[in-house]
C-alpha cells in the first residue's frame, strides 16, 4: 500500500521510497526501494529480467558513468547479489552536482545465477562482471568475453563465497 511517497515494508516500518525508484516505477520498470546507505545514497533493487530496462533508464535520467559493479555473498544458504554503483558525470567541476544511485539484483544461490551484461550500455563493466563470475559465479548473459579474469581458467569454485572449501593444493597443469 502506498500513501504520499510512503510505502510500508514487511517489518511493519514505514520506509520512505526514493525519487529514482519511484521515477523507474513512473516507467513501469518494477522495482524495490531499499534503505539508504550510511551517506544517504539511494539503494534500490531489480529482478535479473528488469536489470537491462532499469538501467537504460537510470542512463536516460543522467546517471552516465557505472562507477563501480561488484558482487558480494550475503553467506551460507543466503544470496548472492550482484550491485551497480552509477554516477553523473556532467559537471565536475561542483562535487555537489553529482548524483548517485546503487542498484542491486538478488540472486538465490541455489538457483538460475544469470543476469544481462551491462556492455552494451556500459563498457567498462566489461573486466568488473568477469571478475564477479570468476569470484561468485554469477553469469553475465550476452558478455562479449565470459571467462575468468584473476583465476586459473581450470580453478574449481568461486573463491569469495562464503560457503568456499579452498582445496588443499592447487596443480599448475600445462603452465608452461
Amino acid at each position: 500500500m502506498e500513501k504520499d511517497g510512503l510505502a510500508k515494508s514487511s517489518d511493519n516500518s514505514i520506509e520512505r521510497e526514493g525519487l529514482i525508484s519511484q521515477s523507474l516505477s513512473k516507467d513501469g520498470i518494477p522495482n524495490q526501494s531499499l534503505p539508504d546507505d550510511h551517506i544517504g545514497i539511494e539503494n534500490i533493487s531489480v529482478e535479473p529480467n528488469k536489470l537491462y530496462a532499469a538501467v537504460s533508464a537510470l542512463k536516460n535520467y543522467g546517471f552516465n558513468y557505472l562507477q563501480c559493479q561488484g558482487g558480494y555473498d550475503e553467506g551460507p544458504g543466503k544470496n548472492l547479489v550482484s550491485f551497480y554503483h552509477f554516477i553523473t558525470v556532467d559537471d565536475l567541476q561542483k562535487i555537489e552536482n553529482i548524483k548517485e544511485v546503487r542498484l542491486k539484483v538478488f540472486l538465490k544461490r541455489d538457483s538460475d545465477l544469470s543476469i544481462p551484461s551491462l556492455y552494451e550500455i556500459f563498457k567498462g563493466s566489461d573486466w568488473q562482471e568477469r571478475e564477479t563470475f570468476d569470484m561468485y559465479g554469477i553469469n553475465f548473459i550476452d558478455h562479449p568475453n565470459p571467462k575468468r579474469l584473476l583465476m586459473p581458467e581450470d580453478w574449481r569454485g568461486w573463491p569469495l563465497r562464503k560457503d568456499y572449501i579452498q582445496p588443499d593444493f592447487y596443480e599448475l597443469q600445462d603452465a608452461y
